[in-house]
């Protein structure tokens, strides 16, 4: 059997979100991997993944900022899966937060382990994103009829978010906590404002959801927060 590495989605923070395939990818696996920010404490996976099972877990740990710490960390998290493959794992799970394959740290783990073991296999378990929780929360319809959806981290830049603002009936905005002021000052010059929603720690017991119209503009949030703007709808169906 090749060596496997998969990338499980737990999704936002509510275990109760979480697939009946990826609990039991979590629970077969030969060695479970979870993240940890560079301050060590426990994070969203790893509690979702305690929540599910009851084994070790491989903590490994993950730097937010680019340079050559968070470069140094890659390589260590990947040589450390390497290791574990080189110790007799045949299945390696890397619980991740959200989904594998939207803006996932598992993207770059599976990159780096590929280098180490040529003869890796790469599989993915979807999970809820933090986008679908938001719309479920605030009971916003994502997209309708023949609506576009554009989704992107706030870390491309208000440029983007103006453009996107202009091109996509629906725009799903992540990692803006910390510059939420500019941010909402360039959905209100949208006039676009209205129809906003905020969400932070989604899923998790101190979730907080709430009109964008209502926040204070000076107001700076958590760096996982989302923004998501809808266009107005009138009648039915929209165009299907």
């Amino acid at each position: 059997m090749r060596p496997v590495l998969t990338g499980v989605g737990v999704g936002p923070g509510d275990p109760d979100l979480v697939t009946v395939k990826a609990v039991r990818v979590l629970r077969e696996a030969d060695v479970v991997v979870v993240p940890v920010a560079d301050t060590g404490e426990e994070g969203r996976a790893e509690r979702i993944v305690r929540a599910h099972t009851f084994r070790d877990v491989l903590r490994l740990e993950f730097a937010l900022t680019d340079g050559p710490r968070r470069d140094a960390a890659w390589d260590a998290a990947g040589a450390a899966v390497a290791a574990a493959y080189g110790r007799g794992a045949r299945t390696v799970a890397f619980a991740t937060i959200g989904d594998p394959n939207v803006y996932s740290t598992f993207t770059y783990l599976a990159e780096t382990v590929r280098g180490l073991v040529p003869e890796l296999e790469v599989r993915t378990v979807p999970g809820v994103t933090a986008m679908q929780a938001l719309a479920a929360s605030s009971g916003t319809v994502l997209v309708e009829g023949r609506e576009s959806l554009a989704l992107m981290p706030l870390t491309a830049g208000l440029d983007a978010l103006r453009g996107a603002l202009d091109a996509h009936d629906t725009v799903v905005a992540y990692k803006g906590g910390r510059m939420l002021p500019e941010v909402l000052a360039a959905v209100r010059e949208s006039g676009r404002l209205a129809g906003a929603v905020y969400g932070a720690s989604l899923g998790l017991p101190e979730e907080d959801v709430r009109p964008a119209a209502g926040l204070d503009p000076a107001w700076t949030g958590p760096y996982l927060s989302a923004l998501l703007v809808t266009r107005e709808r009138t009648g039915r169906g929209g165009r299907l």
